[in-house]
């Protein structure tokens, strides 16, 4: 079948009960798939011709951007597609579908959402346009509403898994430290303590993953410029995280580092993402932080998440990390699914 899915590692259908429904005289069992496909993993409805042209290949470059934050390229989504011929049951249960859908019939380029149509969990997004020129522009220009569709889908399937599955020996020291809850994997299973500071650790040679969450007074505006934040970060990081031998310590890649505002959960937050190094020594790995105001206790209360994986590929034990900073709940706050 040519243009058929390149990766089909995980296409067997599972089945669960999703519901049922009954009267008196007979009883009818309902059952809605879950949805296969890896996380992150997209698969593209799309005709083939039109794939390998122009408006096609834009579409591809939206979906094979590189994640921001690493030390090296990864892109954003593994893309499968297939022809809309052969897009049948089987291919209906993917977690993450994009249907091109180019007619004369649209008078604009436009985006639709769909969420657990044949699966679930699952997202579907179409995208409708008159021709194949204004398909590509609108692409284009709307790239990386496209990725933070699918990112937040993503991290919100993880913060539902949270929920029911997290750390409960984390969430109690830092609401014992911090007065906050958040939700981390059960993995993270050492740590460290110090003065307005905790770290979580897998504690691995590899694919290591760690989250830390320290407070310091809150001043004004200034205190969320970039540059104060790296300063207030180095500081905490060279106390509390040494290296393996003196005058070792987890430093901050300044040249790396991005920083956004977000809304989350009604509040404000700064969002910083780069890489980590450790003064004197090999060691290295990206980071994400959010730093939100307290406002209960008048501080700034950063949670940051990072990992050590010299030898694998990173897109996605930090994005699962990463979803664990959206659970983060201040005394005078609630948790919610992402949003920016």
């Amino acid at each position: 079948m040519k243009g058929m899915i390149k990766c089909w590692g995980l296409m067997a259908m599972l089945l669960v009960m999703a519901g049922a429904c009954s009267n008196s005289k007979s009883k009818k069992t309902v059952f809605t798939p879950s949805s296969s496909g890896r996380p992150y993993e997209v698969l593209v409805v799309v005709d083939q011709n039109l794939w390998e042209r122009p408006a096609g290949r834009a579409l591809f470059d939206v979906l094979d951007t590189d994640v921001p934050g690493l030390p090296q390229s990864e892109r954003s989504f593994r893309i499968s597609d297939v022809d809309p011929q052969y897009y049948d049951q089987v291919l209906k249960i993917f977690r993450n579908i994009i249907i091109v859908d180019i007619q004369d019939i649209y008078t604009q380029p436009k985006l639709k959402y769909a969420a657990n149509v044949h699966a679930v969990p699952q997202m579907i997004m179409t995208i409708q346009a008159p021709d194949e020129e204004s398909f590509r522009e609108y692409v284009s220009q709307n790239g990386q509403s496209i990725i933070d569709f699918f990112v937040r889908a993503e991290m919100n399937r993880q913060v539902a898994f949270l929920k029911d599955k997290h750390s409960v020996d984390i969430s109690a020291r830092v609401k014992e430290m911090f007065g906050c809850d958040i939700w981390l994997p059960a993995e993270l299973a050492s740590s460290k303590a110090g003065k307005h500071f905790l770290w979580f650790s897998t504690n691995a040679a590899t694919a290591d993953m760690n989250f830390v969450m320290y407070s310091y007074p809150y001043r004004d505006k200034n205190t969320f410029t970039k540059e104060y934040y790296m300063h207030k970060r180095d500081s905490v990081m060279k106390v509390n995280i040494p290296g393996a031998q003196e005058g070792m310590y987890m430093a901050t890649d300044t040249l790396s580092v991005e920083v956004r505002d977000l809304s989350v959960n009604g509040g404000y937050v700064q969002e910083a993402r780069g890489l980590w190094q450790v003064e004197g020594d090999m060691m290295g790995g990206p980071f994400v932080a959010h730093s939100c105001v307290d406002t209960i206790h008048g501080c700034v209360v950063v949670a940051e998440v990072f990992v050590y994986s010299p030898d694998k590929l990173k897109r996605d034990i930090m994005r699962r990390l990463e979803a664990s900073l959206y659970t983060l709940k201040l005394p005078s706050a609630g948790i919610s699914d992402v949003k920016e």
